[in-house]
């Protein structure tokens, strides 16, 4: 017997599947969520960048200045020129530190902080001046560095007077002055406190002739910069060994000297 044609086959087929079904539900649903999410974090993105920016409620009003010694708070807002009224988002802090720098010598470095939701902080480190050179009737800080940064009519106490006598030409072409200086200020740094305390000058005749001069004519032959700390060791050694001593010698630290009394 013949099986049924392919007319019949295919209408039963359509009874059997019955009518289509209707799409589900869910899948319409999630395009159009993703479309509103879309929205929202457009919408989101739009009042956040119209609050920092646009609105009056994250602008510059006041600018603090802390950490300072000799500097004021007036000069160094003055140097930052922060434009104040800006969005604080939109300060540049790096321009900033660099006009600090630029126009106050003394500054070491500056951290510029946004304080929400008005203010910008400017953290100063002014240098330290560990030697002084004199200038006519006025005085250059050096820092620890070899910067020197400021021009001062009086000099700041107890810090020593730094004193170039080279006299050989060939000394000052083979060093230059800038290395000389730099080598005072590395002795400077390694001089017991007790003993920088006292110190009046540090002279420098050469690269391997560097001297101080103590209260009450005291006197000490350093030598070069080099092996400070042992020579530092050393003299604060000597220097209780022969408390009376008028000079100390360790240039040759393993060999020390004291004479007079």
């Amino acid at each position: 017997m013949a099986g049924p044609n392919t007319a019949e086959r295919g209408e039963r087929q359509k009874l059997e599947s019955g009518p289509p079904r209707p799409p589900r539900l869910g899948r319409l649903r999630r395009p159009r969520m993703l479309i509103i999410l879309l929205i929202a974090m457009v919408l989101a993105g739009a009042a956040s960048v119209w609050v920092l920016y646009g609105s009056r409620w994250l602008r510059v009003e006041r600018v603090s200045a802390s950490g300072m010694r000799v500097l004021t708070a007036e000069q160094v807002r003055e140097a930052a020129d922060v434009p104040v009224g800006s969005p604080l988002i939109s300060v540049d802090t790096d321009a900033i530190e660099e006009r600090l720098r630029r126009k106050l010598p003394r500054i070491d470095s500056v951290d510029v902080v946004r304080s929400w939701p008005h203010g910008i902080g400017l953290k100063v480190t002014e240098r330290t001046p560990v030697l002084i050179v004199g200038k006519g009737a006025k005085f250059i800080e050096v820092d620890a560095k070899g910067v020197r940064f400021a021009t001062v009519s009086d000099a700041p106490k107890g810090v020593p007077a730094l004193e170039l006598t080279v006299s050989r030409s060939a000394e000052l072409r083979r060093f230059g002055t800038d290395r000389l200086v730099r080598e005072a200020v590395r002795v400077a740094g390694d001089i017991p406190a007790a003993v920088a305390r006292d110190t009046r000058t540090l002279k420098v005749r050469s690269y391997d002739s560097i001297s101080l001069e103590l209260e009450g004519g005291r006197t000490v032959e350093w030598g070069s910069g080099e092996k400070g700390r042992t020579k530092a060791r050393t003299l604060t050694a000597l220097m209780k060994a022969a408390p009376s001593a008028r000079h100390f010698d360790v240039s040759a630290p393993t060999a020390p000297a004291s004479s007079g009394s």
